[in-house]
């Protein structure tokens, strides 16, 4: 069993759009839970140049961006300020009266900050945008949205942060309503670290000043759903949040805060919809969860297990491909460590887990771990680029780093340095919209000498494990300056990370993803296809180079059309502990089957070789039949309507290693529909049609009288073995039987193929010869997102190819150029004559009244045959032991001239004069070979001639006559 994901390929660089969604960490256009369509999704979006101007503060060129529900803005170079609001926390619009040319705008949000917005664009674009600014507030406003900010802001620390006894009127005023509301109404959100304290010393970490910087910032610049992000905020972060602050600004700055905005009760739903389910994912949890943290105490009592059981849970039901199981590493300690429990309620470490995994560390914890391996071989592409001595010596000393540096990629180093250090990293991380290259590199850069000291990937471990235990110390113990021995080395990490390495920007990560895009997916497919050949139970006949072209085939089938998602198989009856888990698997269905098998066999596909005077293609379509449906139902052999990677291997073992026997075999229980060893007329009728389908193409008729004497000898032969009753009459004609019941055993189907040249040498060599394992090309979506790059993918769609290959075509019919060629499945005749078939194995005593007929015509097919001949005669040995030399009477004297009777007579009488030579003919004496011999002239054949040469003398020449002389006087051959 084995799972094939196809999912890698399917990548596509995001649009502008979707860019722009990332950049401000908004939530994804479509709805998380699939209800009733916002009206939000029919509003036009619009950007528009703009400057940004707050109280007391400078001014910020930029751009402004309306993207329903939410209004964002961003400098010109996207870092120094930004903002995204939801449209339901402006509570005012105003247009300032200013000079001529001015258009400006006065937004009055949620907390009571006012900021100004100066439209530079003409007149009319700064119309257009403030009619789309006033209609999607007037949505919002319909959708109840603004009602429901009031609640929302109480589950949010911040908001009793900045209210204190020095605040303004009217945040008195809020504070007191707030002190007459319900406690669960006013109470916010926080995790366990409330109840079991945080990870830390709060004096060392200097909280309290922490605190009083971030609640100036937030009663100025917003907070929330209304955060306005600068540079002061990003020194701010730089310094560290607050431990009772940290969950919020985590959501706040990461986007998970407008997916709980959006989304309210979700989590509480999927946790009540799948209440009491178990699957491989929950069981993954039980196993994991005693093992998270052992160090920090929430995770000794079961309110803290418990807790972090349901984040997990609903993560993995709400993302079923993902789960758990394969990224326990990962989850474990992200939504243990970090986001549940110690500073987030459940509902907001469910939304970061969600943000996390899906947008700042795309593919990390997918079940091929793309994303992990995509950002490692980045990281080794900066280390050569960077520290290119320290990257030297790890490749002399065969260090590899991508194996140590794991750990830090999947725990964002939560398992590998002290939790307070490392929360500090998730900070800058979260901030920074998820850049996870920079700390590695200061790293290495600050343990550099060390470094060119190690041997081994066991050195480098160990170095690294004694620098992060030691973060804490003073990165300058020596120092005669105090101030220079009060500094940390994690200060030191944060500080060459923020300084010497500033110049990789998120830019510079997306540039290196595509450009080692298509390497670590050709890896991942490599791997994956080893291992499903390897979890093969039997590679039947093939060899493994086989079974991977068989992959291959299969692989590219499921491109074109996509399986449904991988299942596990149907519980058992009977099972035991000790047996081995069923693995999920990938299974094909019928409309996948029929691009593998056109990928395989040149009967299952119509291949048409154009030409139209100014290109020659090969257009390929899969072939429509119901003998490809046949085939499907019949490799299902576990009946379950799909099929896996082994039904594939060992149905195709079951019909290209066989020999002519076992091929007649397969074709007849291929259409022996109720497996009783026999087909009924309407299967044998089936059965003509299919091969009629595989010779479709062939070139000449050969294989279409094939066919047809195919049809005329096994209902004549299958009427002949029709039991009769007691005393009949054998010259009477054959009981009437129903075209369902049993008609033809597979001796009887044997002895009609056998009875046919073409059909025996087709189940002999031509029919394993359709089915041809050939390499398969598979060619990665490009990902050049330069504009000649772009501009060419554009150009060369699929859709323009067609159009393009359509416009040449009617130009060649104009001109009289345009040519279709079908390419045969089995191509072995490629010219018009059709070979001699054999005579029928039926012999005349076994025929009826009912077949005189299909032995006249037999007689004209050889008759055909021998005129066609320029050369020399074919003659077989087997032929009847006597000449009807007279015409059938429905064949006229002008269609069947005495010139070919002539030669089929006395082509006949030489076949008789020849004796296949026998082994035992050695033993006889001299004076039985001479009896033998005048046996042969003495047994009446040359005066059957001469009677048939004097009856049709008439109309013949003196040419013809000396002809026909030589020849019956000619010696056997």
């Amino acid at each position: 069993m084995s799972t094939i994901s196809t999912q890698l390929r399917n990548f596509k660089e995001p649009t502008k759009d979707q860019l722009t969604h990332l950049f401000f960490a908004l939530p994804p256009e479509e709805p998380i839970y699939h209800g009733e369509k916002g009206a939000a999704e029919q509003q036009e979006k619009m950007e528009i140049s703009a400057v940004l101007v707050l109280q007391g503060e400078e001014t910020w060129p930029g751009k402004l961006y309306l993207l329903p529900p939410y209004l964002t803005f961003a400098s010109l170079d996207r870092k120094s300020t930004r903002f995204a609001i939801p449209l339901s926390t402006i509570r005012r619009v105003e247009r300032l009266s200013a000079r001529a040319g001015v258009y400006a705008l006065s937004l009055s949000l949620w907390h009571g900050m006012k900021m100004i917005v100066q439209l530079t664009a003409l007149r009319p674009t700064a119309d257009l945008f403030c009619s789309l600014l006033r209609d999607s507030l007037k949505v919002e406003l319909q959708r109840g949205q603004m009602k429901v900010i009031k609640g929302f802001v109480k589950t949010c620390y911040s908001e009793i942060l900045v209210l204190s006894e020095n605040e303004e009127k009217e945040g008195a005023a809020t504070k007191a309503d707030e002190a007459n509301a319900s406690p669960s109404e006013s109470m916010y959100l926080g995790g366990l670290g409330l109840k079991f304290k945080f990870p830390g010393d709060p004096k060392k970490l200097r909280e309290a000043s922490k605190t009083k910087l971030w609640t100036n910032y937030l009663r100025t610049h917003g907070r929330n759903l209304t955060l306005l992000r600068y540079q002061t905020c990003t020194r701010l972060v730089q310094v560290g949040l607050p431990n009772r602050l940290r969950g919020e600004m985590w959501e706040t700055l990461s986007g998970s805060l407008y997916m709980r905005f959006e989304n309210p009760g979700f989590y509480e739903r999927i946790l009540k919809e799948n209440s009491g389910r178990t699957n491989t994912s929950t069981e993954e949890i039980e196993k994991d969860l005693h093992r998270s943290l052992p160090e920090y105490s929430a995770y000794q009592s079961e309110e803290g297990i418990a807790s972090l059981r349901r984040v997990l849970q609903a993560y993995s039901f709400k993302n079923p491909e993902t789960g758990y199981c394969q990224v326990n590493a990962g989850h474990e300690y992200i939504s243990g460590g970090d986001l549940d429990n110690s500073y987030m309620s459940e509902e907001q470490a469910f939304w970061l887990l969600e943000i996390i995994c899906d947008r700042l560390l795309p593919g990390y914890y997918s079940p091929s771990m793309h994303g992990t391996l995509l950002d490692q071989r980045v990281f080794e592409s900066l280390v050569h680029r960077c520290l290119p001595i320290i990257h030297e010596h790890f490749q002399q000393v065969d260090v590899q780093l991508s194996v140590a540096s794991l750990p830090w990629f999947l725990s964002l180093f939560i398992n590998s340095m002290p939790m307070v250090f490392a929360f500090r990293i998730i900070d800058c991380f979260i901030y920074s919209d998820g850049n996870p290259i920079v700390p590695r590199l200061a790293i290495l850069k600050i343990n550099g000498e060390k470094l060119l000291q190690i041997q081994d990937d066991g050195g480098f471990i160990q170095l690294m494990r004694e620098y992060f235990s030691s973060l804490g110390d003073s990165a300058h113990p020596n120092s005669t300056d105090p101030r220079a021995r009060a500094i940390t080395r994690f200060q030191e990490l944060l500080l060459v990370s923020f300084r010497e390495f500033s110049v990789i920007t998120d830019d510079t990560i997306l540039s290196e993803r595509r450009k080692f895009r298509s390497e670590i997916v050709h890896s991942i497919e490599a791997f994956s296809k080893r291992s499903a050949i390897r979890n093969l139970k039997t590679l039947e006949r093939f060899t493994k180079d086989q079974a991977g072209l068989i992959y291959d085939a299969l692989f590219k089938s499921i491109c074109v059309v996509p399986p449904p998602a991988a299942s596990l198989p149907p519980p058992s009856l009977l099972t035991t502990k000790d047996a081995a888990e069923d693995r999920p698997e990938t299974r094909i269905g019928l409309n996948t089957f029929k691009v593998f098998l056109s990928e395989i066999c040149t009967w299952a596909r119509d291949e048409k070789i154009v030409s139209n005077g100014f290109q020659q293609r090969i257009d390929r379509e899969v072939a429509e039949h119901e003998l490809i449906d046949r085939l499907f139902l019949f490799w299902d052999t576990s009946y379950r309507g799909s099929l896996a990677f082994q039904d594939i291997v060992s149905g195709l073992d079951g019909v290209m290693f066989n020999d002519l026997m076992e091929n007649i075999e397969w074709f007849f229980n291929l259409h022996d529909k109720n497996k009783d060893g026999f087909l009924t007329k309407d299967e044998v009728l089936t059965l003509s049609e299919s091969l009629l389908f595989i010779f479709r193409f062939e070139v000449g008729d050969a294989y279409l009288g094939a066919v047809s004497r195919f049809m005329s000898n096994a209902f004549e032969y299958g009427d002949a073995l029709l039991p009769r009753p007691e005393g009949a009459d054998s010259n009477e004609e054959p009981p009437q039987i129903e075209s369902n019941q049993p008609y033809m055993n597979l001796a009887t189907f044997r002895m009609v193929v056998l009875a046919d040249e073409i059909l025996e040498s087709f189940f002999e060599t031509d029919f394993c010869s359709t089915f041809r394992l050939e390499p398969v090309p598979l060619e990665l979506p490009s990902s050049n997102s330069s504009l000649l790059g772009g501009i060419w993918s554009n150009i060369a769609s699929d859709d323009n190819k067609k159009i393009f290959h359509s416009f040449t075509d009617q130009i060649g019919r104009t001109i009289g150029k345009h040519q279709v060629y079908h390419r045969p499945a089995i191509g072995k005749y490629t010219a018009l004559e059709e070979p001699k078939a054999r005579e029928s194995l039926l012999t005349p005593t076994m025929r009826r009244s009912a077949s005189k007929g299909s032995l006249a015509t037999t007689e004209l097919e050889d008759t055909a045959s021998l005129m066609t001949s320029t050369s020399t005669l074919s003659l077989s040995a087997s032929a009847p032991s006597q000449i009807n030399v007279e015409s059938p009477p429905s064949i006229s004297r002008a269609e069947f001239s005495p010139m070919p009777s002539m030669f089929q007579a006395a082509a006949q009488a030489a076949a008789y004069m020849e004796r296949t030579p026998f082994a035992i003919d050695d033993a006889k004496d001299e004076d039985e070979d001479l009896e033998d011999e005048s046996e042969v002239e003495d047994d009446g054949v040359m005066d059957e001639v001469d009677a048939f040469l004097e009856e049709h003398d008439t109309g013949l020449t003196d040419a013809e006559r000396a002809l026909a002389q030589d020849l019956m006087n000619a010696e056997p051959v």
